[in-house]
């Protein structure tokens, strides 16, 4: 019977190799490759395994192992159905001797690191014969059969030598301090160091044990998985805590079945790992640390019950101003993605360039990238909507058609006004990738000026329609980090984006490229040119809505209409909204005009 791909082995053998990896497409990536672990320098994401060819590769040159999945499987000894039983790997077997001579310099040497000579006897702990520096820890599984031998120099100097610590030979790794654990206890202490599991022993508590190859190495799991899960009901991880980060525990927590907890990170007292706070702070440190060690926390899951009520209406949120499109989507709230789409030429960059004006008069600092308009056009654009018509002025050029320009100071008002609230992207300047630069300058932007609105007017634009790879696969990577940047700052991001040419209802499947976009965002709001005996000049419908899941059809259009000399477009042609840049200008307006009177009364 030959094999069959399926997608289940993959994954199944994935967990066992590198619990930490990542979907993308239909190619798994792993953290760290299985073949050459990242090398030297640790690189991670540069192996993937494809789920539909089945074919792996490491993309590192050093490494550059590749093949297909039933030869990467073969290699780790994962069986598959149809291709036979895996040769299982030949590991030395040891002859049976009586109980390893404990040399006195072994004792001197462990009594240095605060390890007792009973607990040094125990363990087996020797001196390599021939040798005064080279220590020896002895690997007896819970049967007493020695498996595995380690060695470490006592005396390591970097500049003289090659290897601190190696092991024998084709021999099995399994954790060292098996044949000393007890019934006593139903809890085993997992550590990285051999001289840190002896640190807890030396304390009095039981079970604890170390792994083999250091962090890194997991190819103990398998040989010690049956009699951990058999033989104890909890495991403490006891790792080397540096950088932020203890040593062993994401893996552990992910692989093994068993409650998981670790010693707290508080509980390390500043040093490194359990050898060090035993030399420094004493046995009943390293017991305070196990009694107070705390349940891992698995990654993505928390308690329902320690998640806050929140009112959806009260979150923060940018207001449209457009009452029928508020009174749906509740505004534009912070940690969101809004999509605004539409035909060419009907007033969409208007639309966004309104709530650019909105966002201001609510007092957040807004961020734009138009790439269809030069700046000095978005900009006048928006001071237009800014000013209103009484701050605009109305002349005829030489074919008699009405222009508009903004009255004597009007624009110095709005530069003064906006003039650190406001940021547009520079386009003019040279970019190699401009999907990039377009994302690391809206960061920029929020996190030095503290804007909360970024808009993108549009999303081709942004991407650079001439790049030669996969343009849809590029699409959904930019609306994820987008997405990804409205929640990690809690902003609001707008996007634009064109409608395929198609006919009838406007529906999501709507917009032009790939679906990843409208699956990522989280409003989607739909702006097109009514016809000519509609009674207005433009509808607004909301075909997405995940916050509330209320929508706008076309059967119930929020209708507006669009003042050419103002550029504003709003729910009737009465209202006449004054923006923050002119609203103390005219309460200044009418203080004066007081001022007069008083003047004339009792001047």
């Amino acid at each position: 019977m030959s094999y069959e791909l399926n997608q289940a082995d993959i994954f199944g053998l994935t967990r066992q190799l590198a619990p930490d990896f990542h979907q993308k497409g239909m190619e798994l990536f792993y953290r760290f490759c299985p073949y050459c672990n990242g090398g030297d320098h640790r690189d991670r994401d540069t192996f993937s395994v494809n789920l539909e060819t089945g074919a792996y590769k490491c993309f590192r040159s050093s490494c550059g192992a590749q093949g297909h999945f039933v030869e990467m499987a073969r290699d780790f000894n994962y069986r598959l159905e149809g291709v036979g039983e895996p040769p299982k790997k030949q590991y030395r077997r040891f002859r049976e001797r009586r109980e390893i001579v404990v040399r006195d310099r072994a004792i001197e040497y462990m009594k240095s690191r605060g390890i007792s000579e009973e607990v040094t006897r125990r363990y087996q702990l020797t001196i390599k014969k021939g040798t005064d520096n080279i220590l020896v820890f002895p690997f007896f599984d819970n049967k007493g059969e020695l498996k595995f031998i380690k060695y470490r120099k006592t005396d390591f100097n970097k500049s003289r030598d090659k290897n601190k610590e190696w092991c024998e030979k084709d021999t099995e790794p399994i954790l060292f301090g098996m044949m000393q654990c007890s019934q006593d206890s139903d809890t085993l202490i997992i550590t990285e160091g051999q001289l840190d599991s002896l640190s807890v022993a030396q304390a009095g508590i039981p079970n604890a044990v170390s792994v083999p190859t250091g962090a890194n190495g997991f190819t103990w799991l398998d040989g010690c998985y049956d009699w951990i899960l058999n033989s104890f009901k909890r495991v403490i991880v006891f790792g080397d805590y540096e950088r932020g980060k203890m040593s062993l525990l994401d893996t552990l927590m992910m692989r093994l079945p068993l409650p998981v907890s670790h010693v707290r990170y508080e509980d390390y007292l500043g040093e490194k790992d359990a050898n060090d706070i035993l030399r420094k702070f004493g046995e009943n440190a390293i017991r305070k640390a196990i009694e107070n060690a705390v349940p891992c926390v698995v990654p993505h899951i928390k308690k329902l019950s320690e998640v806050a009520a929140v009112d959806l209406n009260s979150l923060p949120k940018i207001l449209t101003c457009i009452d029928g499109l508020d009174s749906v989507i509740g505004g534009m709230f912070f940690g969101q993605v809004v999509l605004l789409t539409g035909k060419r030429g009907e007033g969409k960059s208007t639309l966004m360039s309104q709530l650019c004006a909105e966002a201001l008069d609510q007092n957040y600092g807004i961020f734009a990238y138009s790439g269809e308009l030069p700046d000095y056009h978005f900009k006048s654009w928006l001071d237009m909507q800014l000013a209103g018509a009484a701050n605009i002025s109305t002349m005829r050029d030489r074919y008699g058609n009405e222009v508009y320009t903004l009255a004597p100071g009007a624009a110095q008002t709005i530069n003064d006004w906006y003039d650190d609230k406001a940021y547009i992207y520079d386009n003019n300047a040279v970019s190699d990738d401009e999907l990039s630069d377009v994302i690391k300058a809206a960061e920029m932007a929020i996190r030095r000026y503290g804007v909360k609105l970024i808009c993108i007017d549009n999303l081709m634009m942004a991407m650079d329609v001439s790049m030669n790879e996969d343009l849809y696969r590029a699409q959904g990577e930019f609306v994820r980090r987008l997405k990804e940047l409205a929640q990690k700052y809690d902003i609001v991001a707008v996007l634009v984006a064109h409608p395929k040419k198609t006919s009838g209802e406007f529906t999501n499947d709507a917009v032009s490229g790939s679906s990843d976009i409208t699956n990522r965002v989280d409003v989607v709001i739909n702006y097109q040119r009514a016809a000519d005996d509609a009674g207005c000049d433009s509808f607004v419908t909301v075909t997405k809505n995940r916050l509330t899941g209320r929508l706008i059809t076309e059967n119930k259009p929020v209708r507006l209409y669009f003042s050419d000399k103002s550029k504003r477009i709003q729910e009737d042609t009465k209202t006449c909204r004054v923006y923050g840049c002119f609203k103390e200008q005219t309460a200044e307006d009418k203080r004066n005009g007081l001022e007069d009177i008083f003047d004339e009364l009792y001047g």
